[in-house]
């Protein structure tokens, strides 16, 4: 499997993510938005967007991994934040390329502001897809 991340002439500068992601072969994983909260279901990090990103972080990991991938396997990422303020957008986005999944963003990336998330309290989920390689 060959992953080919572009960056085609005409199109702006990205902070990081490449406009265009392709995968030659291969079978591909789609993991389920992946929200803020632990093992019972319990939301972590009430009203804290940093720790609602941390746990989506390791939660995103422990899905790529359960599906024999890595951050670096993932060709297409969407992150939602339960916000309008351009602050929190950039406060997520830099959180995630500081982190460990760090490279799932080098990819073909969408950030979005939302009114409202699926959990009580979710300010942060993750939706991301990765190339497998068998």
């Amino acid at each position: 499997m060959h992953i080919n991340r572009v960056q085609p002439d005409g199109l702006h500068p990205t902070p990081g993510y490449h406009h265009v992601t392709i995968v030659d072969s291969g079978r591909t994983a789609y993991l389920a938005g992946q929200c803020p909260l632990d093992g019972s279901g319990t939301l972590v990090g009430p009203g804290d967007l940093l720790a609602q990103t941390d746990r989506v972080a390791t939660n995103a990991l422990a899905a790529l991994s359960a599906a024999g991938a890595a951050p670096s396997d993932v060709v297409r990422s969407v992150i939602y934040v339960a916000s309008g303020e351009r602050a929190d957008l950039s406060a997520v986005w830099q959180r995630l390329n500081d982190g460990p999944l760090a490279q799932a963003f080098t990819t073909a990336s969408t950030l979005l502001g939302v009114a409202a998330l699926g959990f009580p309290g979710q300010l942060v989920e993750a939706d991301l897809t990765a190339a497998l390689s068998h």
